[in-house]
């Protein structure tokens, strides 16, 4: 993170936690809340998209937050919306009728592909010879060609990241030795129309320079084909894979290494007629999300001390399912309306637990904090992306946290 945005987002910090307070004053309830500041999401964005290199596109994965108001925000800066479900399909038309529309994912169903022509999809990335087959006698009975792109799991070797798709085993994209297989049979499929290749073999690449070298292998792979098989080359889609760092907020993926090493790659490696497509998700909103929850208990167990807050990881599940420990700062609330005594711990590591009947409610292990205090709010910083989104907000049935989109 360069110093201009590091304080940027300082400030950004500092506004929310000030809202955070004012709420707090006007509210006897627990304070629980996801907060968005849309603000900061269109500036961070905005950048993104105006620093890119001509021949590339970026598009939202909305996976990664679907709410209607990020996709409002979002709809004018970015080339498109990538999404992985007719459902996603129809979140992205009612926010915009024409944008375009990127739409991945295996397993999809006759019923999504139909929906995905008839909602004007720009891009299918088909996963398999068998979707192939499915795709095509779908859109012969529509009477149309359906543009197209093959997701090929490569053999690699990648970088390392926290998640892989490709270069092993998994359930994404074509195994990259039976792409000839695949190419041979692209003549039975009048009503289907290959563009290009899609590669998104890896998630969360923190590193800047290895991506350009990720990138530049995907274009050698990508003109190897087309070469080969006669295939005019219009799109490759690079998926996302830029990261965010969880455990140093401070210490970002460099974009400006990245965009710069970018533009050289583009230039040196592929033709001018081949756009490249990018779908981040996590990248774009991640830094301008916020979960805020307050100190209900304060506890020590067989040793160790524990803040129980209200909420847990059926709000925000991403802690728990990357098996890592939030970012978050302390709100300390200084009112306190009880005649009985308010626990606190000083100078003490703590294990941050929500309400859940299941000792994997866990935001934060093991982090040192210098004073926390029954009443005071925990603000989980960087909580934009896969937070909300993949929660099983149901279990147990608590209420769920406010939504709060601070536009201004």
């Amino acid at each position: 993170m360069s110093l201009e945005s590091s304080t940027s987002y300082t400030l950004e910090v500092a506004r929310v936690r000030e809202y955070i307070q004012e709420m707090k004053e006007l509210q006897n309830e627990p304070i629980c809340a996801y907060i968005r500041d849309l603000r900061a999401l269109v500036a961070h964005v905005r950048q993104r998209v105006q620093s890119m290199p001509g021949s590339s596109k970026l598009f939202y994965a909305i996976k990664a937050n679907s709410e209607e108001h990020v996709l409002q925000a979002l709809a004018p800066i970015v080339h498109g919306f990538e999404v992985a479900s007719l459902g996603e399909i129809v979140k992205v038309r009612k926010i915009s009728a024409d944008i375009p529309i990127l739409f991945g994912g295996p397993g999809k169903t006759e019923a999504e592909l139909l929906g995905a022509i008839e909602y004007g999809v720009q891009l299918i990335h088909v996963e398999s010879l068998h979707e192939l087959n499915k795709l095509n006698d779908i859109a012969e009975q529509k009477g149309v060609c359906v543009s197209v792109l093959l997701r090929v799991n490569l053999s690699g070797p990648f970088p390392q990241a926290t998640l892989a798709m490709g270069g092993r085993p998994t359930q994404f994209g074509i195994d990259e030795s039976l792409v000839p297989q695949v190419m041979e049979h692209l003549k039975d499929y009048p009503h289907v129309q290959v563009e290009g290749f899609h590669f998104h073999s890896l998630s969360n690449n923190l590193n800047a320079i290895s991506h350009v070298k990720l990138l530049k292998y995907y274009c050698k792979i990508a003109n190897q084909w087309s070469t080969e098989f006669g295939l005019t080359l219009r799109y490759l889609n690079v998926g996302g894979g830029i990261g965010v760092n969880y455990s140093n907020l401070e210490e970002q993926f460099d974009w400006s290494i990245f965009v710069n090493g970018l533009a050289t790659l583009l230039t040196s490696e592929l033709k001018s007629s081949t756009t490249v497509l990018f779908e981040c998700g996590r990248y774009l909103t991640a830094s301008s999300g916020y979960y805020a929850t307050e100190v209900l208990d304060i506890k020590t167990n067989h040793g160790k001390t524990f803040v129980i807050v209200r909420g847990g990881t059926h709000h925000f599940r991403l802690p728990v399912s990357w098996q890592h420990s939030h970012p978050f700062e302390v709100v300390e609330v200084e009112a306190w309306p009880h005649s009985y005594d308010r626990p606190q711990v000083m100078e003490k590591t703590i294990t941050v637990a929500g309400q859940l009947c299941t000792p994997k409610d866990i935001l934060a292990s093991d982090v040192a904090a210098s004073r926390v205090r029954v009443g005071d709010i925990l603000l989980f910083q960087y909580a934009g992306a896969y937070g909300w989104a993949i929660s099983h907000h149901e279990f147990l049935s608590h209420p769920h946290p406010k939504h709060i989109y601070l536009d201004q």
